[in-house]
């Protein structure tokens, strides 16, 4: 599992990946499989958590209320976990394999 960073030039963002390698035995060669983490903050250079349906854009807004307000919050930051949880066990696997060939 690695942490993959790809700048789309149409756009301008710079998206980020989580790609996991595979063997595939039918084409007999590795293949990867890549899931979207988020985009690149162009000012902070922090990974903003996106869904990647643009689902945010298309939203209806809601009535404003303090419990609303605070379910939202407790839901960003439970995504915002999930991401960074990703990205550790993703670097530690980075790090285990850059161990593994230093040793030989």
């Amino acid at each position: 599992m690695a942490i993959i960073k790809q700048f789309d030039k149409r756009s301008g963002i710079t998206y980020v990946y989580d790609s996991k390698s595979f063997y595939d035995k039918e084409k007999k060669c590795s293949r990867a499989k890549r899931t979207l983490i988020g985009k690149i903050d162009p000012d902070t250079g922090e990974i903003i958590p996106t869904d990647g349906r643009n689902k945010g854009a298309r939203s209806k807004p809601e009535a404003s209320s303090p419990d609303l307000d605070m379910a939202r919050r407790i839901q960003e930051l439970e995504d915002e976990n999930r991401q960074l949880n990703l990205q550790i066990t993703a670097l530690k696997k980075e790090l285990d394999r850059i161990k593994r060939s230093s040793r030989k």
